[in-house]
């Protein structure tokens, strides 16, 4: 048998395949319930998130249901012609880990945008939250604006590889996986919070403050980690 190429394994697709395993060999029946995150993380000796973004790996590829309020079930997966869902792809990043990344890199990012940036770079990122601020009244989730605000502070370091970097962390997080998490933890509310927060940003990239800056973009990123983590009892309920 020739060799095969041999491809790292992002962990949350590890932790998956170990689920799946478990719920091809009949460890966990369909129609039961998976045990909690909690625990899940302290068996397999990972961290909580990394748990989470595998369940949501698992249930982008239809093996699983997550019921908000309630916890993961296993789906049955027997009757002919069922759908397994889609295959979430090999390289795709996972959204809590992303985050993480964001933090070290944009949070150098505002800290330099501080110190270099022009006025044309702060009324770009005040027209951007304008623009959020627009979508959440209409009750939609300000997806471009959030983009735009956080491109315009890359620009204005000036360095084509950190704007690539960023537009690189932004096309992730179209992403099924990203997705499928935003669909239960991003809310009107929840993005009226991260307006404010970008807000902070602005301010301090407006003052000039990179230590500010940096702070602000650092705060920014960590909530917006801990409301992707937040118990599954306090998701919304989602259709997807």
């Amino acid at each position: 048998m020739p060799l095969q190429t041999v491809e790292p394994q992002r962990l949350y697709r590890q932790i998956a395949e170990q689920l799946r395993s478990l719920i091809v060999a009949g460890e966990f029946a369909a129609g039961s319930r998976l045990p909690a995150e909690r625990d899940l993380a302290k068996q397999l000796g990972v961290s909580r998130p990394s748990v989470r973004e595998a369940l949501i790996a698992l249930e982008v590829e239809g093996w699983v249901e997550v019921r908000t309020g309630s916890g993961v079930y296993v789906l049955d997966r027997s009757g002919a012609g069922r759908n397994t869902g889609a295959k979430v792809p090999a390289g795709e990043w996972g959204p809590l880990e992303l985050i993480r990344a964001r933090r070290v890199v944009e949070g150098e990012i505002a800290a330099l945008a501080a110190q270099h940036g022009k006025r044309r770079d702060a009324d770009a990122m005040a027209r951007a939250i304008d623009g959020m601020r627009a979508d959440a009244d209409r009750g939609v989730m300000p997806l471009d604006g959030d983009r735009a605000f956080h491109t315009a502070i890359v620009q204005a370091c000036g360095n084509v590889v950190l704007t690539e970097t960023v537009q690189g962390f932004w096309d992730a997080r179209r992403g099924p996986l990203f997705e499928r998490l935003g669909g239960y933890f991003e809310t009107v509310p929840s993005w009226r919070s991260a307006i404010a927060e970008h807000e902070a940003i602005h301010a301090a990239i407006r003052a000039r403050d990179a230590d500010a800056a940096r702070a602000a973009m650092h705060e920014h990123l960590d909530k917006s980690h801990s409301r992707f983590s937040a118990s599954w009892r306090r998701a919304k309920k989602s259709d997807s």
